[in-house]
């Protein structure tokens, strides 16, 4: 059995980085530059775990934990598989990601171009989001052709615009790196690490593993080992292209600090890009937006109608394909400011579940694979998350508010991690006093017949 080549890791890997890099990769890393200031190396550190580093571990743990999500998520409890699995799908879905690339391409894209009198007008955004997930949908409609059209094409050009815009920033500096602000005074690290959240990459880590499972299978790899190492090198290579893209936005808004401050990283792009290429600014960022959100968008909506179609019956790829971009385009008129209001609470509290299913299934074998290890972290991580992400809605509980408070690194955004590490523990004890139960991953399999 053969072996992917150099050249076919190198496409693969960079449509895995197109799938991951969406308008808010390019976003979040300048404004945490120009916040970060004189800090900013040490927070784009934080940034770079959670936004580079949990991403590719998602890939890796998807690839080595069954090949989807369904099957990771089996590893605590069946029921517990097909309730995450249908949240993750719509949340990073038609919910929320789908729709929020089409409003940014919009705001980013095309808002700048257009007359005082036609900002005020709903028209534009609604042919906007019709003219912009038809695309979608025609990228999309021939998964065998994702690689070439998104790894050949696409990501290439995505990354010669990055690539302008960042030398042009050295040969010509807008001015002096400026001095941090708020958290990035003294918790520089910690403050980038929950920034790095905002990307959602974790969470798309664990959808994109089976687009990239699939893409390499159709190059001819069968072999298990070798699809997943093949899956492993491709995650690296998108890997080391989001953290060099990072580090170059990022100091892109740490010398735009002379520029004045802005009140987000679109702001900020938009201000530099007009600093260093005058009126070109604009044509130059909104090309790289669109470029960025499009992809993404393909990588979600092909994702999302492979789930969808599998699991509702009689539905076909190409029904869920244009149910989904139908879907998208009206709920992305509802406009950006919403959908983030709504997404914000959700990915608070189901973010962390990711992140601890994904780490916890790196040591299976050390705790041979005990589904009451997986269900203790879960559950311990479930109630943190879950008041955290009502407290982030308004709605705080009084008699739980203190404990919160009270529980180590709650402040730096973390606080379900000493928790999860407990009730891992904990289900490890229970584990090892009951050997002979199965794990939930088996379970899941003989109920859909796999075993």
């Amino acid at each position: 059995m053969r072996d992917l080549t150099k050249r076919e890791t190198i496409t693969v890997g960079l449509m895995l980085f197109a799938l991951f890099f969406g308008a808010g990769n390019m976003i979040f890393p300048p404004a945490l530059g120009q916040a970060a200031g004189e800090n900013v190396w040490i927070a784009m550190l934080g940034f770079i775990v959670t936004g580079v580093g949990l991403p590719l571990l998602g890939v890796i743990a998807v690839g080595l934990g069954g090949g989807n999500l369904q099957a990771l998520a089996g590893r605590v409890h069946p029921l517990f598989a097909t309730i995450f699995t249908f949240i993750v799908y719509l949340s990073i879905g038609p919910f929320m990601a789908i729709p929020r690339t089409g409003t940014v391409t919009y705001e980013m894209g095309v808002l700048p171009f257009l007359s005082e009198s036609a900002k005020g007008s709903p028209l534009p955004l609604l042919v906007t989001t019709i003219v912009y997930f038809a695309i979608t949908f025609w990228l999309a409609l021939n998964p065998s052709k994702l690689v070439d059209r998104i790894g050949k094409v696409l990501t290439p050009a995505l990354l010669i615009i990055i690539g302008i815009m960042f030398f042009k920033s050295l040969l010509q500096p807008m001015g002096e790196v400026g001095v941090a602000m708020g958290d990035y005074q003294h918790t520089a690290f910690f403050k980038g690490f929950v920034e790095g959240y905002l990307t959602l990459d974790a969470l798309a880590a664990m959808v994109f593993g089976i687009v990239v499972t699939a893409a390499v299978r159709e190059k001819g790899i069968t072999d298990p080992k070798k699809l997943t190492w093949s899956t492993i090198k491709a995650a690296v290579i998108a890997a080391i292209g989001l953290g060099l893209v990072y580090l170059a936005l990022g100091y892109m808004g740490a010398t735009s600090y002379s520029l004045g401050q802005s009140d987000n990283g679109g702001q900020i792009l938009t201000g530099a890009v007009q600093h260093l290429f005058g009126p070109l600014g604009n044509l130059l960022l909104g090309g790289a937006v669109s470029l960025a959100c499009l992809t993404t968008s393909v990588g979600l909506v092909t994702a999302c109608s492979r789930f969808f179609s599998q699991h509702i019956p009689g539905v076909s790829y190409k029904t869920m394909a244009i149910i989904l971009s139908v879907f998208s385009a009206a709920v992305a008129n509802v406009g950006l400011t919403q959908l983030i209001a709504i997404s914000v609470p959700v990915l608070m509290a189901i973010y962390p579940l990711a992140i601890v299913l994904m780490l916890v299934s790196f040591f299976h074998k050390s705790f041979k694979g005990y589904a009451a290890v997986y269900q203790g972290a879960i559950i311990a991580t479930t109630v943190v998350s879950l008041l955290d992400g009502f407290a982030q809605a308004g709605i705080k509980i009084a008699a739980l508010a203190p404990i919160l408070e009270h529980l180590p690194l709650h402040k730096e955004g973390i606080g379900w991690l000493l928790p999860a590490i407990a009730g891992g523990l904990i289900g490890y004890l229970w584990g090892s006093l009951r050997p002979g139960r199965k794990d939930g991953q088996k379970v899941l399999e003989q109920k859909l017949g796999k075993v």
